[in-house]
Formats: C-alpha cells, sequence, structure tokens
C-alpha cells in the first residue's frame, strides 16, 4: 500500500514532514491563544465575573437566614405547614429568635429583609423583639395580643421564603407583584412601579435612537461626501464632545435649558414666549431626551459614517442615468447599502440609552428618571439583591432585543467602522 507523501517526506534535519507540520501548528496556535489570553483576562474580570456575581446576588440576602436559626430549622422541619394558623411551635420559635435578634441587635436587617417582600414589617420586628424577653407561654396568643399582624398569613408566607438564603423573590418584586395572604399577586396598577419604568426606559430609548438617526444621517452623509478638508473640520466638531468630561456637557445643558436659562431668554427676546410662560424644560423627560440625544450622537455618526464613505458614487450616478429620480436613487441604490451602518449605531445608541444613568439623574428630576437611577438607588441605599434582579431582568431584555434584532437583520451584518 502506498504510503502518505507527507509520511515519505521529510524535513532538513530528518523528521517526517507530517509531525513537523503538526508541531507547527500546534505551536502557532499556542501563539495565537497567547497573544489573546490579556483580553480573555480582562473580559473574564471586568464582564463576565462581576455579571455572574450579580445574578448570584440577585437571588441571596441572608439577612433573615443568618438571624433566625430556630424558625429557619423549624421550616426546614415543617415546610407544609399552613401560614394561615401557625402552630405553637412556630410562634415559639419566633418568639425565641426575637430575642436573640434584640440582644444582638440584628433586628432593623431582619425586618428590613422581610420589608421587601411584605411591607411595613420594620416597625413590627423592632416592637416584637423589644416584647419578646418579656412573654410567657403559650407564645402564639402572647405575640397575637402584641399585634395582631404577627397572624397575617403573608408575613408567614414571607418568612418561610426568606428561611432559605437563596430565593426569588426580589424577581417577584422586580415585576410588580406582591406577597398577598394568598400568595404572590400582581400588584395594583398604582404599585406597578418597575414594569413603568422598564418600559418608559425602552420607549425613551428607541425615541432618543430615532432621533440620533435623523440628525446622523445628513451629517454622515456630509463628512463621507465633502472635500478633505472641509470633512476633517467636520469630524473634529463630531469628536469635540469626547474632548470634555461628561458631567460638564451635561451641566451644559442645566444652564441651557432652565427657564432662567439661555434658551429661554432668546425666546423671551424674540417675542416667541412671555417672560411669565417660559418653557420647563429642565427637570423632567424633555431635558433628558435633548441631553442624551447630544451625548450618544456621535455613536450614531460614526458608523454611519465608516458605511458611507465606502459607497462608490458612481452608483447614484448610474441609477439617474437610467432615469430614476433622487427619491428612488436614495429608497433603492444609497439606504440600502447604508443599512448596515443604520443598524449599528441604532444598536449601539439604543443600548447605550437603556443603561444610561447620570445624565438623567442630572437633568430628568423626578419626572425624567429611567430603570437605571432605580437600580442606583437600590444599590447604594437599599437593596443590593433587589438592584441586581432589576439588572438581572434589563440584562435580558437587552439580550432578547438582541436575539431578535438578529433574526430579523442579522448580526453579521453589523459595521462598527
Amino acid at each position: 500500500m502506498a504510503e502518505d507523501a507527507t509520511t515519505l517526506l521529510k524535513t532538513a534535519d530528518g523528521r517526517p514532514l507530517k509531525a513537523a507540520l503538526a508541531t507547527a501548528q500546534a505551536r502557532s496556535r499556542r501563539r495565537a491563544f497567547l497573544l489573546v489570553l490579556p483580553l480573555l483576562a480582562f473580559v473574564l474580570l471586568t464582564f463576565l465575573i462581576p455579571i455572574g456575581y450579580m445574578l448570584k446576588r440577585s437571588f441571596e440576602h441572608d439577612g433573615f437566614s443568618a438571624n433566625a436559626p430556630a424558625l429557619v430549622q423549624w421550616f426546614a422541619e415543617n415546610p407544609g405547614f399552613d401560614p394561615a394558623n401557625p402552630p405553637e411551635a412556630a410562634f415559639a420559635a419566633l418568639v425565641q429568635d426575637l430575642a436573640k435578634m434584640q440582644a444582638d441587635k440584628t433586628t432593623g436587617m431582619v425586618g428590613t429583609r422581610i420589608n421587601y417582600t411584605v411591607p411595613g414589617t420594620i416597625s413590627l420586628f423592632k416592637s416584637g423583639a423589644r416584647a419578646a424577653k418579656d412573654l410567657a407561654p403559650p407564645y402564639k396568643e402572647a405575640l397575637l395580643a402584641e399585634d395582631a399582624k404577627w397572624g397575617q398569613p403573608a408575613l408567614w408566607r414571607g418568612m418561610y421564603d426568606a428561611s432559605s438564603t437563596y430565593t426569588g423573590d426580589f424577581y417577584q418584586v422586580a415585576v410588580d407583584r406582591k406577597l398577598t395572604d394568598d400568595g404572590w399577586a400582581r400588584g395594583g396598577d398604582k404599585e406597578r412601579i418597575y414594569v413603568y419604568l422598564f418600559v418608559k426606559t425602552f420607549l425613551v430609548s428607541a425615541l432618543i435612537t430615532v432621533i440620533c438617526l435623523l440628525l446622523a444621517f445628513p451629517v454622515s452623509h456630509l463628512l463621507a461626501t465633502l472635500p478633505m478638508a472641509k470633512s476633517s473640520l467636520l469630524m473634529i466638531l463630531v469628536l469635540l464632545p469626547f474632548w470634555t468630561s461628561l458631567l460638564v456637557r451635561t451641566t451644559a445643558w442645566i444652564a441651557l435649558l432652565q427657564e432662567q436659562g439661555v434658551v429661554n431668554n432668546m425666546l423671551v427676546a424674540l417675542g416667541l414666549v412671555s417672560d411669565g410662560n417660559r418653557l420647563s424644560m429642565m427637570y423632567n423627560m424633555t431635558g433628558t431626551i435633548v441631553a442624551m440625544t447630544h451625548v450618544l450622537l456621535p455613536f450614531m455618526i460614526l458608523p454611519l459614517y465608516s458605511v458611507m464613505r465606502v459607497i462608490p458614487p458612481s452608483y447614484a450616478r448610474a441609477a439617474r442615468s437610467l432615469g430614476a429620480t433622487s427619491w428612488t436613487t436614495f429608497r433603492r441604490v444609497y439606504l440600502p447599502q447604508t443599512l448596515p451602518g443604520i443598524a449599528a449605531g441604532s444598536l449601539l445608541v439604543f443600548i447605550l440609552a437603556v443603561g444610561y444613568y447620570i445624565t438623567p439623574a442630572l437633568v430628568g428630576g423626578a419626572d425624567g428618571q429611567l430603570i437605571s437611577n432605580l437600580v442606583s438607588f437600590h444599590m447604594t441605599k437599599s437593596n443590593w439583591s433587589l438592584a441586581a434582579a432589576l439588572a438581572a431582568l434589563l440584562l435580558v431584555a437587552i439580550l432578547v432585543l438582541y436575539w431578535v434584532y438578529d433574526r430579523l437583520v442579522g448580526i453579521d451584518r453589523l459595521k462598527f467602522g
């Protein structure tokens, strides 16, 4: 049987050519891996690990389970208990833990954890902990005599859910569900804060993306078609915002748009509005949209410009020579070739807008706040786990939209430059 040519051929040092090729390929793969290793480590440390920790934290909270050992043990031994009628043993374990909380000064932590799912229970735990050492059997009657709220089924459901370190309660709260005596239920219209902010954030982000596209398209076209000297000057003006701090740009809009600001003063001077009816463009959604559009506009211009500058002008001239009107030439020849840039810019601007925090916080006021501002509030002042759950839902929503975009347009058509 004839042998393979790579087996018969040998290198200058006498090794079989096939073995030498395999060694060279393995060395090349190792070299390539070592070259990308710093980037992989960077992505792992700054992206994947933080996201993993966030997802873990959204299911984790030990404010109750670590400070109520007797009741946690009773729950573990009696998983099928009736929350509407807990037995004496459950109340005895609760009183024991309340006394321990008072001694360890952990009542506020425990009450806060239960308050996340059963609002109004912090004061209940504090008063119960103060009275616990003076209570005598039967503990059920004694504790109910202190406050009838200790018999609420919702409270016992909340404590049972909190007895485990890992829980899905924060996702229930993040979608505006509340714990009732009959279990988790949808909150009323006035209680649907988080869902409202999610919808508002996506609608505002979509509006800002559309505005940026409408403003960026002619600017990008000018950049791509003007002579080099003028194009370079215009590009400097586009990139100029990147040379200043985001905080400076945002506060500049405050000076421009406030009721006694530059814009209103000009409108009054021109007689377009009266001095007593100045436009309210700051600390509301108008200010948020204007400032965010200004900040995000370059992120739409640059992808569009990178696509437009390589479109041959001869295509449009050929269409016109064949009898096409200006509108037909734009719609059927020019616009389809810019779609990769439109897609890249829209995706970039939309994702940045969804997660924006500083600009809405400074210029939005109460009316211009987005979901990112609420995430920041819970993270710094309220509930880290609820903030993580809200951020996780936002991440999932972005991934779903990214998947839909891939199905409709195709990620392979993206061109960022």
